[in-house]
């Protein structure tokens, strides 16, 4: 399972969020991330909608949902006015902004008062991906080692 995907999916069940028949939004449609989390999410029983920069009416898409995986590649994109009240926001883009410091996706200061539960970048999904990605190695190595 991709790493970042994997990440995502460990950070909502960590917070306790319930996935199954909940409504997620997934903004982005990369191979790497956004596809992958959609894809892992529809598995876990949740009703998915992929989005993304060009969607019409991104804000009100949004708003559905009670997940919101921003990993669009566009910094401070969500804004509290995409963001339903209590929903868990995942914010997966790596930006820089004028003063060269890393942010998100997701404009962290104007939507943590109105989501429930919202990863920061940097120190949220980052480590995470580091994290599975030494789960996917130790899970390579031991099914190497049984065909030995």
């Amino acid at each position: 399972m991709p790493c970042t995907p994997r990440g995502c999916l460990r950070l909502l069940d960590h917070a306790g969020v319930k996935l199954e028949g909940a409504r997620a939004v997934v903004v982005g449609r990369s191979p790497l991330v956004g596809k992958p989390v959609a894809a892992l999410l529809l598995d876990r029983n949740a009703t998915v909608t992929i989005a993304h920069s060009k969607s019409r009416d991104l804000a009100g898409v949004c708003r559905e949902a009670d997940v919101l995986v921003a990993a669009v590649g566009r910094r401070a994109l969500i804004r509290r006015e995409f963001v339903k009240p209590g929903a868990a926001v995942i914010d997966v883009g790596t930006n820089r902004d004028d003063q060269g410091k890393l942010c998100g996706d997701v404009d962290f200061a104007a939507v943590e008062p109105v989501a429930g539960f919202i990863t920061p970048v940097p120190g949220g999904v980052g480590p995470m991906t580091i994290a599975m990605l030494m789960h996917n190695t130790l899970q390579a190595a031991r099914l190497q080692a049984q065909q030995f």
